[in-house]
């Protein structure tokens, strides 16, 4: 038996979101979803497995802060200590209060820069890139389900697909 690609497209949200829950509770696999904007809940529906986003943040942001404390460290107490307002300049620990705001800003500056190469990346946003979403309408109207099967269940998916609101289906 041969693969074949389903290409599957809505002209909502919602039907495409109820055939999603039918294909899982079928144990149909979809390969892919493609939509203008975030569908909400979809994820789990599909497989799409957590992401790690949130540790890469704070993983930056912490270099960040560490980065920023070092450089108040060296600039402030060790290099050229210098009696600002009266603050005693011998120990970082005794400055703590007036550094906080540099802290918060080399943490949020070190997380966004990160965050924003780590998106490009991920995603391959990268100049001279091909798109990888397979119809071009689904930037702009169109909701897209990518479904990879046998050629045996391709009329099971195809009625599913079309008892489920499917505006129009191709094969690849």
């Amino acid at each position: 038996m041969s693969n074949v690609t389903i290409h599957a497209i809505f002209d909502d949200e919602e039907p495409l979101m109820a055939t999603a829950r039918t294909f899982k509770s079928n144990g149909i696999r979809i390969k892919d979803v493609f939509s203008p904007f975030p569908i909400h809940g979809i994820d789990p529906v599909i497989g799409v497995p957590r992401t790690w986003i949130a540790i890469c943040a704070f993983i930056y942001g912490l270099t960040g802060l560490s980065l920023g404390t070092l450089m108040m460290w060296y600039m402030m107490v060790h290099d050229w200590p210098t009696d600002i307002g009266g603050k005693p300049s011998f120990a970082y620990y005794m400055n703590v209060p007036a550094f906080i705001p540099i802290s918060f800003e080399c943490t949020v500056l070190c997380a966004a820069h990160g965050m924003a190469i780590t998106y490009y990346l991920r995603c391959w946003l990268v100049p001279g890139a091909k798109a990888k979403n397979p119809d071009p309408r689904t930037t702009d109207d169109k909701f897209m389900m990518v479904i990879e099967t046998k050629e045996d269940k391709k009329n099971n998916i195809e009625s599913l697909l079309k008892n489920g609101g499917a505006s129009e289906i191709h094969y690849k």
